[in-house]
């Protein structure tokens, strides 16, 4: 649990890419740098690491390295590392629990780094690794890559090969301060990055292991994940540091770190299921190169996650008084918590925080899931690895009344409480009074896991309709013909319904399964053939959501069977856009919001609708 404080602006290096070029005459008072240390310690912080600028041209370095270590918390360094290269300031700082050094080198001789750093620091930037190792530090290596040092990846990697406890990292340029003014002069194409940096991962690897013993390990930063195939687990940026909030000089208080400066574009990125940890692209790269180079054939490739936790971190004690926000009101603060990761529940007059740590999800996607769609819930189950009963084992969590109208209620991770009603019985009801009013030729799509087999196999028993079912996994098929008498069971893929014959239908069900489907436009095409004139579509799927737990419950839960199988996570608008574009009238649409559980519906017509077979 990191928190960043930038000191200052000012340093020994001159960075053409620098990020605060404009600003380097400000700087931090050291009682202002004092004054944040305490702060973060406040906020619960483990470690303050120092940043810039240079933290180490600052006399006051040691005093507020000293103050951290007084204050119970590790200290860190974001550095240039020049300083480092003289052992002893390397030991007055171990004494004061440095424990993590996140050096900048950004090339393997003199006549790199220091064409990249306007300055001649190459000795002892690159001196300072000796000192630094064997010293059991987390210790990373960036190197920022632009077009000038782009072709000399490969002497980088050479050059630290020596040190075997560095992580070391090779990160697109950000188009910010220096990056932003000089961006013609510096900015590479993203592709022609990509692959330099994973041309060097793989060379730095493949000579790690001709050496037969411990060496770096190589990864990177800011690249989109579907330009480094084979390397996606390779991806590092703040929150794999575990930065939980940073802090600018002038700052009241500290904010979240966040991506909000990348954009994942809809027409490349939409469905991926490598969107969660992905960085995207620079918003300023997009404004200019656009996303031409990302490939559009990753969408929907590979199952991803429906599903997150929140896990207890934190309690205080917290009066229910429905007009008093312990955040807004309180020490807390409003600014230092993530919209999205960091969840605050209120009950029983105590103030619980949750925080999810997943990349599964975007920080975009997780503010969604909580806030605009409101699917949050507390997992109220006891030993089992996962709620298999949501109506008994999900507790809904919904803003609290305080929230509404208040002038952060748009940026703020919000105040939350329990809601004890069973909204997912009340919800479900709609779906059930629909399947057992219909009649004729049915045909359910994904039908494995049978949830509304108790509606549907009485009315086959009954003659009422004509039931087939289809499934993919052969052996859930023939689990359910051994339960399902009734039924009419085929193994096939909603994207091919060849098994079928020319057997056409009044009613196609998607219950539960249109998140499954590896092609809903293929799946689509086909039951537009399938249905009869006059047909109905019926499409019943959930939203993703997140679940407040205990760390017992997590582990449980990380630990547990469950794998991923859902393609997308779609809700009913996305579902209803993919079946009006393939000619499909929706009739009846029910969304999800803060109030409602995470099931939707949407029942579709096609052709003229036939007296009798409307559910």
């Amino acid at each position: 649990m990191k928190a960043l404080i930038k000191v200052g602006y000012g340093c020994n290096d001159h960075c053409s890419f620098c990020h605060t070029l404009h600003v380097r005459h400000v700087d931090g008072s050291a009682a202002e740098v004092h004054a944040k240390i305490r702060r973060a310690k406040e906020l619960g912080h483990t470690m303050v690491v120092l940043s810039g600028g240079e933290p180490t041209i600052r006399p006051e370095l040691f005093e507020w390295a000293a103050h951290v270590a007084e204050l119970g918390m590790d200290f860190g360094l974001v550095t240039n590392g020049r300083l480092l290269a003289y052992e002893d300031a390397v030991e007055r700082l171990l004494a004061s629990r440095l424990r993590y050094v996140y050096l900048s080198l950004h090339g393997g001789t003199a006549k790199v780094h220091d064409l990249m750093v306007r300055s001649r620091a190459f000795e002892e930037t690159y001196g300072a690794l000796a000192n630094l190792t064997g010293k059991g530090l987390d210790l990373s290596v960036n190197c920022v890559v632009t077009k000038h040092n782009a072709a000399h990846l490969r002497g980088l990697v050479d050059a630290v090969l020596p040190y075997p406890d560095a992580l070391v990292k090779l990160s697109m340029v950000e188009p910010k301060g220096g990056g932003d003014a000089l961006f013609r002069n510096l900015m590479p194409r993203v592709s022609d990055i990509a692959e330099k940096v994973a041309d060097a991962i793989r060379y730095g690897d493949a000579k790690v292991a001709e050496a037969g013993a411990a060496g770096p390990r190589f990864v990177h930063g800011a690249l989109p994940l579907c330009l480094m195939p084979g390397l996606e687990d390779r991806f590092d940026d703040l929150k794999t540091h575990r930065f939980r909030t940073m802090i600018e000089v002038g700052e009241p208080d500290f904010f979240p770190v966040d991506d909000l400066n990348k954009v994942q574009p809809e027409a490349s990125c939409a469905g991926c299921a490598l969107r969660g940890p992905c960085p995207g692209l620079y918003r300023g790269y997009h404004e200019v190169f656009g996303a031409e180079e990302l490939p559009t054939d990753r969408r929907g490739a590979g199952p991803r996650s429906n599903s997150f936790h929140w896990v207890f971190e934190r309690r205080w004690e917290a009066p229910e008084d429905p007009a008093h926000c312990p955040l807004r009101d309180g020490a807390l603060g409003v600014t230092p918590w993530d919209r999205g990761r960091d969840l605050f529940v209120r009950h029983g007059g105590k103030l619980g925080l949750y925080r999810a740590e997943t990349r599964d999800f975007s920080d975009l996607e997780l503010a969604e899931v909580k806030h605009a769609r409101g699917q949050a819930y507390v997992d109220a189950t006891r030993g089992k690895a996962a709620p298999n009963d949501f109506a008994r084992d999900l507790v809904k969590l919904e803003r609290a009344a305080v929230c509404a109208g208040c002038p952060h209620e748009h940026r703020c991770a919000g105040l939350f409480e329990p809601r004890f009603e069973d909204v997912f019985t009340r919800d479900d009801a709609r779906v059930r009074a629909l399947l057992g009013a219909v009649e004729g030729d049915v045909l359910d799509l994904g039908c494995g896991e049978g949830p509304y087999a108790d509606v549907l196999g009485p009315r086959a028993e009954a003659g009422a309709l004509r039931y087939v079912g289809v499934d993919p996994d052969a052996a859930a098929i023939e689990r359910l013909r051994a339960r399902w008498p009734w039924a009419s069971l085929e193994v096939a893929g909603g994207e091919d319904l060849s098994p079928l014959g020319e057997r056409r239908f009044d009613h196609v069900f998607v219950l539960r399964s249109w998140n499954h489907l590896r092609d809903p436009e293929a799946t689509l095409r086909q039951v537009r053939e399938r249905l009869r004139p006059g047909g109905w579509l019926t499409v019943v799927d959930n939203v993703a959501f997140g679940l407040a737990r205990t760390p017992a419950q997590a582990e449980r839960a990380e630990r547990g069977p469950a794998v991923f199988e859902h393609h997308r996570n779609d809700g009913a608008a996305e579902a209803a856009a993919a079946l009006e574009a393939a000619g499909f009238a929706i009739v009846e649409r029910m969304d999800v919001g803060p109030t409602t559980s995470n099931q939707w519906l949407l029942r579709a017509s096609v052709g003229p609708t036939a007296p009798g077979r409307q559910a």
